[in-house]
């Protein structure tokens, strides 16, 4: 069974950094896209990054530009460097995978929940004023 694990998550004042990682157990991981995700209090969840497999990066524009998510099959981890935070970015973040897919992936593909096989528990991201 698949278990994904994130950690990094805490309380930061705005203007700050965090570093999101997500460890991935099982056998697959090189085949699939990976995603964050973030619920806000009262809200939906949302996509907030992706990343393919030939590495190519997708996001939100709520966060493009201040977000940067990587990969590292060898390590099987998924990490989401997160710059000039502000209290709208204070959220539950979840990483998930992907069932197998292409090489390449699209925006709409990586945004869509239902592309997701695999979610991690969350971690709780707060942004202080």
């Amino acid at each position: 069974q698949v278990q994904l694990v994130e950690s990094g998550g805490g309380l930061v004042q705005a203007g700050g950094s965090l570093r999101l990682s997500c460890a991935a157990s099982g056998r697959t991981f090189s085949d699939r896209a990976l995603g964050w995700f973030r619920q806000a209090p009262g809200k939906e969840r949302e996509f907030v990054a992706g990343i393919d497999r030939s590495g190519g990066t997708f996001y939100a524009d709520s966060v493009k530009g201040r977000f940067t998510i990587s990969r590292d099959n060898a390590k099987k981890t998924v990490s989401l460097q997160m710059n000039s935070l502000n209290i709208d970015d204070t959220a539950v973040y979840y990483c998930a995978k992907t069932r197998r897919v292409a090489f390449f992936a699209t925006y709409h593909y990586l945004a869509a929940q239902e592309s997701y096989e695999s979610w991690g528990q969350g971690t709780q991201v707060t942004v202080s004023s």
